[in-house]
């Protein structure tokens, strides 16, 4: 079982993450931090396999985290997730041996596959206690083939300023299993995120033929709206 954690600024981000690696089969992550500090400390505190790491944190940057991760825990490999594209910030993340760096927003495909390619990885370099020419090829062979650019980045262009597609799928999966509709505002308590942001999803989901909405009458003031997932057409 690879023991993962997640050092991601915005805790919303970080629960969806921590929900699609918990998903793979043989991860397990129980732990987050929010901030550079928590992240020392949290690596102090727990034993893990694997970090991913985000670059943009409140109190330092995610990589000026990587000399001294290396140097006080050497055992922990590191995922680059962020929003840089930042040169210098992937040439210091790839110097420094990260496994990989993925650019938000990140598909849900690319970082499955990564995972994949890392538990295959992890397993082969811990299988021996001795190796051969033979398993290292085999290392060094699944670390080329690693793409450090987001492969799906034409994909995931195609959404709009301020969609995030982790937190798409979560609002459709919610929506999906929600019978009789969700307001905005029942999607915001749901994401852990204000109606405003809720609804911004949520109208997306309208306006590419995901959902549908229905006036709330008998309120006071505005209606409400209700939205409801678009049955796909048998």
């Amino acid at each position: 079982m690879i023991r993962t954690a997640i050092a991601e600024d915005d805790f919303r981000i970080a629960s969806i993450h921590q929900e699609l690696v918990n998903r793979v089969k043989g991860f397990q992550c129980d732990y987050q931090s929010l901030n550079a500090k928590d992240t020392l400390h949290m690596l102090e505190q727990h034993t893990i396999d694997l970090l991913l790491l985000d670059i943009f944190m409140p109190d330092e940057l995610g990589t000026q985290l990587l000399g001294t991760i290396r140097e006080h825990h050497p055992q922990v490999d590191i995922l680059i997730i962020s929003a840089s594209t930042d040169v210098e910030h992937v040439q210091k993340s790839l110097r420094y041996g990260v496994f990989d760096y993925i650019i938000k927003p990140v598909s849900l495909e690319r970082l499955e596959k990564t995972l994949q390619d890392y538990l295959i990885f992890h397993q082969q370099l811990h299988e021996s206690k001795q190796v051969t020419q033979e398993n290292i090829d085999r290392l060094t062979s699944i670390r080329s083939q690693l793409q450090p650019w987001d492969s799906t980045a034409e994909t995931v262009d195609e959404l709009p300023k301020g969609i995030d597609p982790l937190t798409l799928q979560t609002v459709a999966k919610e929506l999906e299993n929600a019978g009789e509709g969700m307001t905005a505002e029942e999607m915001g308590q749901y994401l852990g995120a204000s109606r405003t942001t809720a609804r911004r999803y949520l109208e997306y989901m309208i306006s590419s033929n995901q959902a549908d909405a229905r006036p709330i009458y008998g309120i006071v003031g505005r209606p409400e709206r209700r939205y409801f997932i678009r049955k796909k057409q048998s």
